[in-house]
């Protein structure tokens, strides 16, 4: 069925609404009072900022509303019983919009409060003096403009990031707006180069809003501090016209010292010094020159400036003329008996003197007059001129030199008749001769020789002594002299005067003398090492004379020494304990005849068999130093007699040497079988071992693992392996030897099966089980009638089937080894219904099973 229209539910739906909001306003009405409402109540809102306030009442029908303000606004929205209105460009700092409403003849009202804020967008700190002294105070300022409100508003002086001084405004009128922050700072020298701001909070987070900060641009305060005391100078109180003089300004307590500035003038003459700082200290040092135009009083004056204040110093100084006074001669230079006239003037205010002698008054010059002789040649000549200039005496000096020409002359003192001079190190050879001119001077050996290189450094050889004449001449003469050169050296011992070797042969006279060269000539002594007494004189040689000597030559020069080494020589002799009479060769040894003979040179040695040896036949002799290369025995020396003859160039010796021939242990497969066989029951001997060697080794066994077996016959508890050992003085050999034990066959066990009697035409077996070593061969032997059975080895049992009558009786089995035969025998009975075949054994059959027994078979099927 088709639902109702659309526009009739529509209409429906909107009456049952009017109805019900008719009778909610009613009872509304009738039970709630009126009202009007404004939101938001209470508003903070940014300077130039915009804002929603909406306008509402619970009248059902209000006649007219609507909200009054001052505030800009910019768009409205209206319902029945409400409006809303968009207010923008607030500025002010604060208002109170009313929201209205006429009903029923009364007007509703709603009363709302409207704050703004400004952020600290400018925060200016007051620029800070160029310069601030240390030690005073200096004014901190902070501007804020605009922001706020005040109350929620924070500013601080900052140093770097230490905070200084903070200030917040929490109580102030909600419209105030903007804040200034002064204070007095002390100034520090640390706060040299530091940089000032200011830092502005406005805290709005308890209104739901956050933390608006800004900081001012920072600014840096220069600081300095300036000592109160004047500059020092230091500089001439008088200053001489063209001459320099160092100057100096210094002042202590400068902070900072870099950056102070220093003026330093001579009068209108500005100087240009260098800066030297050390902490808070400077100082200034320049050059000064005075000039003519500045003579007569001046003033040096200088000037510190730090910051805004300065600091200055002045001294007086007098610029002064001197020159040099004027000291001439007649003649520089005179022959020898002229005369000469010297001459000392100066300036007009100068008062002069020459060699002592004053002027008359200041301005007049001195004149003194000689005859000159050769002892006026270099004679020097002083002229002193005194100014005194403002109270102070000054005084210059002049000097020169008359040189006097004449002849040449050869003093002692300057060229000595005799030299001594030490050879090696490099000396200068001087003979000098007076004379102006300075004259040449040659000196040569007189038969046209060596030449002396006078004046040069050169080395003293012993080539350069002897007589020289020397010559001394100039254009004024000559002078002629005859010196004497002495070349003194340290000793010397060559090989030739001193040899370093010698032989002398024992029995002989010899003396030990060594010749020494230098000068003066050398004395020389030999000493023995180890002993004091030198030895001199001839001497009878005995080898205890062999030995090292020291010789030393000494003179005053030095001395020299020299180790010379005797050899005494002596023929050949034989002693016992280094060439024995017997000597015994051990087998394998390896080792040589040591026979060493005493002399000098070092005998030749050979032994040659004689007696009891092949003739002739050589005998290996060990080398005086054994090494590793030495020769061994190329075969086993024949024992017997040897005759050693010793020889060298002063003689020979004959010795007899008896040899005899040793060997060690040895035991092999001929003279010690490593394995033996013993037989069970001989009696008990031991292995046969024996041993080779020379004297005859003792053999003895004894059995691994245990004891020797003390049994007098053998036993089959003696097999199993022994160690032999073998001994003599030469040594010792070991040897394994393993011991088998073997025995006679027993036939240890011989039965019947079934056990009891075999009934007619029934089968039955015979085992026969044998012990011996090596293993037995088997046999059987059947009574007359049974099956010729021809058994082998390994065959031990007897199986027969067939007719009872013809195998009953008597069967043997047999054990054959190499040692015996040995068998035993049984008896089959055959029976008849419950009788029963039984088979026995002989006793002669019966023996001991031994360990190691076998069990032989074999399976026979009768007819």
């Amino acid at each position: 069925m088709p639902g109702p229209l659309p526009g009739l539910l529509r209409a429906l739906l909107g009456l049952w609404v009017a109805l019900g909001l008719g009778l909610i306003g009613l009872s509304a009405v009738a039970q709630e009072p009126l009202w009007a409402d404004l939101q938001p109540r209470v508003a903070l809102v940014e300077r130039g900022g915009s804002l929603w306030l909406n306008c509402s009442t619970n009248c059902p029908r209000p006649e007219r509303g609507g909200l009054e303000t001052s505030l800009r606004r910019n768009g409205t929205q209206r319902g029945l019983r409400w409006l809303a209105r968009q207010l923008v460009d607030i500025r002010e700092p604060e208002t109170q919009p009313v929201c209205f409403f006429r009903c029923a003849r009364r007007t509703l009202q709603a009363r709302g409060l409207i704050r703004t804020f400004q952020r600290p967008d400018r925060v200016e700190l007051m620029p800070l003096p160029a310069w601030q002294p240390v030690g005073e105070n200096f004014t901190l300022s902070c501007r804020v403009p605009g922001a706020g409100p005040r109350g929620s508003l924070t500013v601080t002086l900052l140093r770097g990031a230490r905070e200084l001084v903070r200030r917040s405004f929490s109580g102030e009128s909600p419209r105030a707006r903007g804040a200034v922050l002064t204070a007095a700072v002390l100034a520090r020298r640390e706060d040299h180069g530091a940089n000032f701001s200011c830092r502005a909070e406005l805290d709005l987070r308890p209104h739901g809003l956050g933390l608006f900060e800004n900081r001012s641009a920072p600014r840096m305060l220069r600081t300095f501090a300036l000592s109160p005391e004047p500059p020092r100078l230091a500089a001439p109180r008088l200053l001489e016209v063209g001459s320099e003089s160092p100057v100096s300004c210094s002042l202590d307590g400068l902070f900072p010292a870099s950056e102070a500035r220093v003026y330093l003038a001579l009068g209108a003459q500005r100087l240009h010094p260098d800066i030297i700082l050390e902490g808070d200290a400077l100082r200034a040092a320049a050059t000064a020159t005075a000039s003519a135009e500045q003579e007569g009083a001046t003033q040096l004056a200088c000037s510190v400036t730090l910051g805004r204040e300065s600091r200055e110093t002045w001294e007086n100084v007098t610029v002064y003329s001197f020159p040099a006074p004027l000291l001439t001669l007649s003649a520089p230079s005179v022959p020898e008996g002229e005369t000469v006239t010297v001459t000392c003037a100066a300036g007009a205010q100068a008062l002069v003197t020459l060699d002592g002698v004053p002027a008359a008054a200041p301005g007049q010059p001195v004149q003194l007059q000689l005859n000159a002789t050769a002892n006026d040649d270099r004679r020097s000549f002083f002229c002193d001129a005194t100014l005194e200039v403002d109270g102070e005496v000054l005084s210059k000096k002049e000097s020169t030199e008359l040189r006097v020409l004449y002849a040449p002359r050869l003093d002692d003192s300057d060229c000595p008749r005799s030299w001594t001079w030490p050879e090696g190190p490099e000396q200068t050879l001087r003979c000098e001769a007076r004379g102006n001119p300075a004259p040449s001077v040659h000196c040569a050996r007189p038969d046209g020789g060596a030449v002396l290189a006078l004046g040069l450094l050169g080395p003293i050889t012993r080539a350069l002594a002897g007589t020289y004449r020397c010559t001394a001449a100039n254009v004024q003469g000559e002078a002629v002299k005859d010196v004497t050169l002495t070349v003194e050296y340290a000793p010397a011992l060559d090989s030739v005067s001193c040899p370093e070797r010698i032989t002398w042969l024992e029995g002989t006279e010899a003396s030990l003398s060594c010749v020494a060269h230098g000068v003066p000539p050398p004395t020389v002594s030999c000493v023995r090492s180890g002993a004091a007494e030198v030895i001199e004189g001839l001497l009878h040689v005995a080898r205890e004379h062999a030995g090292t000597y020291r010789c030393e030559a000494t003179n005053s020069r030095g001395s020299a020494a020299k180790t010379v080494a005797i050899t005494v020589e002596y023929g050949p002799s034989f002693e016992e304990l280094s060439c024995p009479s017997n000597w015994t060769w051990v087998e394998g040894s390896g080792r040589l005849f040591s026979c060493e003979v005493d002399g000098k040179p070092q005998p030749r040695v050979e032994c040659v068999g004689s007696r009891g040896t092949t003739e002739r036949v050589l005998l290996p002799l060990a080398p005086p130093d054994p090494s590793p290369r030495a020769p061994s025995i190329p075969s086993e020396p024949a024992s017997g007699i040897y005759t050693c003859n010793a020889t060298n160039q002063h003689g020979s010796m004959v010795k007899m040497v008896a040899v005899s021939v040793e060997s060690p242990p040895k035991m092999d497969e001929s003279t010690c079988p490593s394995h033996q066989t013993w037989l069970e029951g001989a009696e008990a001997v031991g292995p046969a071992c024996a041993a080779l060697g020379r004297p005859s080794p003792q053999v003895s066994c004894s059995r691994e693992g245990g004891p020797w077996p003390q049994r007098i016959h053998v036993s089959r508890q003696d097999a199993g392996t022994y160690l032999c050992l073998a001994t003599n003085a030469h040594g010792t050999d070991t040897r394994t030897i393993t011991v088998g034990v073997e025995y006679r066959p027993v036939v240890a066990e011989l039965a019947a099966s079934p056990p009891g009697g075999v009934r007619p035409g029934g089968n039955f077996t015979l085992t026969c089980r044998a012990e011996a070593w090596p293993p037995a061969q088997i046999s059987w032997r059947a009574p007359p009638g049974a099956l010729n059975i021809g058994l082998s080895s390994n065959n031990s049992t007897l199986s027969v089937a067939g007719a009872l009558g013809s195998h009953g009786g008597e069967y043997e089995c047999a054990a054959t080894n190499a040692h015996g035969r040995h068998s035993r025998r049984i008896t089959v009975r055959v029976t008849g219904g419950n009788d029963s075949a039984q088979g026995g054994t002989e006793p002669d059959g019966t023996a001991e099973t031994p360990a190691g027994g076998e069990v032989f078979s074999i399976q026979l099927t009768s007819a």
